[in-house]
């Protein structure tokens, strides 16, 4: 019990600022559904980014782990743009290296156009290459396939051609039906199978894939590899690496061109860091805006409510739980919005990696963070309003709502 004649002690509860900052916000429920919804987007806008790229860059990291060991090896080029044959023994050499598990190679039938039917002039070939394949293609490239079969052993004896995704494509080719052919040379080759897009062998995917007896056949093909596609001992790629061009061509090793597809993925999850950097600084920008919408918000409560600060100052509040008053409310509006916004970013993250085919990922570190920058954004834009109602005088509020 406080002794006589002693100002009581004004206490203000968390729980009773939060109910209060509810109410308020309610009866201002047009400025509030404004600020609430700008910083919604930012924090989205931040979910979205970080979770897409989280999923992303999963799904290139797990094929960077399937295919870090995977080199290929290929010669120059004609004047023509055709790529020179490798030596004859280039395949048999590669497989000797100990520490290379497996080994294939496909060799490029030259003159050789792809189109849809007869009709179509045989200049517009749309770009696609026929690739003479081994039949260990495809477990040594391990290129999933969208539809139909891999050359077999049938395709070994008869005509049969895999298409590569782009080159599906612009042939018009999205499922198989039995009765699905491309004409290759003036001759109706049936189509069987239909390659995933491969990031590691661009090559493949503006490619139509025969079988080399069968190529050599009816083709005219002379049988010699263009390219050799080679598995090595995962710790000792770098190694197998230095010694490919002195292998396959010990007279000119330097025309002898040995490139790792693992780079290409490494490059793509750099550019992807790249670009979060960029897309997170865009959403902050956001997020500030919503801050200054927030405080705007908050100025004229202050001025709409000098009446009830004046009667609360009489009352015997003091000047830190009028400003702690105002600083709950601007972080109830960041937070709420935060939490819209967090919800929002995850489920389109979700939509969007499951459309895409990838894991859904959406880091808690990056939710927390984005949470965590909303209410501070609120409770920074609070600052100055919150100071403005504490410093207002008790007499001076009364009077404004006479």
């Amino acid at each position: 019990m406080s002794a006589a004649g002693e100002r009581p002690r004004s206490v203000l509860r968390l729980g009773d600022a939060v109910a209060t900052g509810f109410t308020a916000l309610a009866a201002r429920k047009a400025r509030s559904l404004l600020s609430i919804t700008g910083i919604a987007i930012a924090v989205a806008s931040l979910v979205c980014v970080t979770g897409l790229a989280a999923s992303a860059q999963a799904a290139l990291i797990d094929q960077l782990g399937r295919d870090g060991n995977l080199l290929t090896v290929a010669a120059g080029q004609t004047f023509s743009g055709n790529p020179t044959p490798l030596p004859p023994t280039a395949e048999t050499m590669v497989r000797a290296i100990p520490p290379v598990t497996a080994v294939t190679a496909v060799g490029t039938v030259p003159d050789a156009t792809v189109r849809r039917t007869d009709a179509i002039p045989a200049l517009q070939t749309n770009g696609i290459t026929v690739l003479a394949a081994e039949p260990s293609f495809g477990a040594v490239m391990s290129t999933p396939l969208v539809a139909g079969r891999a050359l077999d052993r049938v395709a070994q004896a008869y005509p049969e051609v895999v298409l590569g995704f782009s080159a599906a494509q612009n042939l018009g080719i999205d499922r198989l039906d039995g009765g699905t052919a491309v004409t290759i040379d003036g001759a109706s080759w049936p189509v069987v199978g239909i390659l995933a897009p491969s990031t590691v062998a661009p090559e493949v995917d503006d490619a139509a894939l025969v079988s080399f007896p069968v190529a050599v056949r009816l083709l005219h093909f002379d049988g010699t590899a263009t390219r050799i596609y080679l598995r090595a001992d995962p710790d000792q790629v770098a190694a197998v690496d230095a010694v490919l061009p002195f292998t396959v061509s010990p007279q000119q090793p330097e025309a002898v061109e040995v490139r790792r597809p693992s780079d290409i993925l490494t490059a793509r999850i750099a550019a992807k860091n790249a670009f979060v950097g960029l897309y997170v600084a865009l959403a902050a920008v956001a997020l500030l805006v919503g801050g200054l919408s927030i405080a705007n918000v908050m100025i004229v409560a202050v001025v709409e409510r000098r009446t009830e600060i004046g009667l609360r100052r009489a009352l015997g509040a003091r000047s830190r739980h009028i400003a702690q008053q105002f600083l709950t409310e601007s972080a109830l509006l960041a937070l709420i919005g935060g939490l819209i916004g967090a919800g929002i970013g995850a489920a389109v993250t979700a939509a969007a990696a499951t459309a895409q085919g990838e894991q859904v990922i959406v880091p808690l570190p990056s939710l927390a963070a984005a949470l965590a920058a909303a209410v501070s954004v609120g409770l920074v834009a609070g600052v100055w309003p919150a100071l403005r109602a504490a410093r207002l005088p008790p007499a001076e509020a009364l009077r404004a709502g006479e």
